[in-house]
């Protein structure tokens, strides 16, 4: 146990007494008929299973559900930029954002940027799921983060495969230049994702308004900043950012409710 911290902080006995309330909104009230009817079925599958199990099972479905919606939304935003619709937003902005460019900016954002490729995005989680799980002694933010990144990288390879859209010219980016299908943007959806899930845990164990909306507003500008460096680099055209943000709060938002009927299943045993 770490030095100094309450018993009733960490473990099982942890995550139903803290995580529980937020604001005091009980997180395991369902107030709408689905809501009930989803937890008596999670709560059917926790006792056969036990919770975790539950929650890993719920997190698995939530996965297929997600990269089913990445393929429909995949096919409405192709019809959507074939149309061109929002996608007519994109060569303008692409252009302002080519005016405020400067060798040193240039390296700035590149160095940001990296934060939330393919290395430094997972090397972060990875230190962050740790943590959580150290101070914890729990399971579940090793659970919750790491469906919640692997689930963001499905959707990111399915909509890629299935719209296979074409980056900016690569005389309008900034190098290191990037090849892969440009829908959606891999950073963009896994920042909403990642930072979103971080915040999520950490605002459950926090007691000021204050302290859980700062959170939450340094996770959002995480997110909005790393999708909107792609586009001034060049990398992504801003309809790729704005889908990728779809995409991950939609994400997001399975798997905060698959941790809401984990805990309804250890508050309120089937």
């Amino acid at each position: 146990m770490v030095a100094g911290k309450n018993p009733a902080e960490a473990g099982v006995s942890g995550e139903v007494q803290q995580d529980r309330f937020v604001g005091g909104q009980d997180l395991t009230r369902w107030d709408t008929r689905p809501g009930r009817l989803l937890a008596s079925v999670v709560k059917r599958i926790s006792s056969l299973l036990g919770s975790h199990a539950a929650l890993v099972l719920t997190l698995a479905v939530g996965a297929a559900l997600a990269v089913t919606l990445a393929s429909v939304f995949a096919q409405v935003y192709e019809s959507v930029v074939e149309a061109d619709g929002v996608a007519g937003l994109d060569h303008p902005v692409l252009d302002g954002a080519k005016t405020l460019r400067s060798p040193t900016l240039d390296l700035l954002v590149t160095a940001y940027t990296d934060v939330g490729g393919t290395i430094g995005m997972p090397v972060l989680a990875l230190a962050v799921m740790v943590l959580l799980a150290w101070r914890r002694r729990s399971l579940t933010p090793v659970i919750l983060m790491l469906v919640a990144g692997l689930g963001s990288l499905l959707m990111t390879i399915a909509g890629k495969e299935l719209v296979g859209r074409t980056r900016p010219d690569l005389a309008d980016a900034v190098p290191p230049y990037e090849y892969s299908a440009s829908f959606p943007s891999g950073h963009s959806l896994n920042s909403v994702v990642i930072a979103g899930i971080v915040a999520y845990l950490i605002i459950l164990r926090l007691k000021s308004a204050r302290a859980r909306a700062l959170t939450a507003v340094a996770a959002a500008v995480f997110a909005a900043t790393m999708g909107l460096s792609r586009v001034y680099l060049g990398h992504h055209w801003l309809t790729d950012v704005l889908g990728a943000w779809a995409l991950g709060a939609a994400w997001l938002s399975l798997v905060i409710t698959a941790h809401r009927l984990y805990l309804t299943t250890r508050v309120h045993p089937a």
